[in-house]
């Protein structure tokens, strides 16, 4: 499925997607948790470190998805169910409330920054597997550069968010995040249901013709 670069449509939602199912705003108060060891500088260069690496796992995700399930023999519309239902289950604890009790953190000081930051808090499972998904709709070198654009506006988000996560805290406190945090599990529960909905739609008409 090709578009044209000026459909921005397209890449507006791609970008809102990831931001659902990531909710920056809502790693918040976990970002805060685990780097409350370290020192002014020592957060501001895990926070670099973290959305970069999520940056360069997207990417890659992007660009090689498709080829790595083809690899593992993995149907395209099998990975969008598959993807539909991961992306449900986390938008179902996020309107649960349980989103953010459910990540339970190491504090080590060396392998913060990628793991679990980058890996699997902001580049998780259902980032990964929903950046695939629309590789495979739109897969065009040109549609490609523009969701990796987007990827690179949400590493971007998510870094101005971390960045501001001592005067968020303040100006939202925890019921403005636990806020925040349900409206985007409403948000990705349909992006959820819509993946499921397309792998399903799409198997029926294999077997039916």
């Amino acid at each position: 499925m090709n578009i044209s670069i000026f459909d921005f449509s397209i890449y507006i939602k791609f970008f809102i997607s990831l931001c659902a199912l990531v909710n920056p705003i809502g790693m918040i108060p976990i970002f805060t948790t685990i780097t409350a060891h370290q020192t002014t500088f020592e957060q501001k260069k895990t926070n670099l470190i973290a959305n970069f690496s999520a940056f360069l796992i997207l990417l890659i995700s992007l660009f090689l998805g498709n080829s790595i399930l083809n690899i593992f023999g993995i149907s395209i519309n099998s990975f969008r169910i598959a993807g539909g239902l991961l992306i449900m289950s986390i938008a179902f604890s996020m309107i649960n409330g349980k989103f953010i009790k459910n990540q339970k953190i190491k504090k080590d000081k060396e392998n913060i920054s990628v793991v679990p930051l980058a890996m699997p808090l902001i580049a998780g499972p259902g980032a990964i597997s929903s950046t695939i998904v629309w590789s495979t709709y739109y897969s065009s070198w040109i549609n490609l550069i523009g969701c990796s654009i987007c990827i690179f506006l949400f590493s971007l988000v998510c870094w101005l968010c971390f960045r501001a996560a001592p005067c968020v805290v303040l100006i939202l406190g925890k019921t403005g995040i636990n806020i925040i945090t349900r409206i985007m599990g409403l948000l990705l529960m349909s992006l959820g249901i819509e993946f499921f909905n397309v792998g399903i739609k799409s198997i029926l008409n294999e077997l039916l013709h």
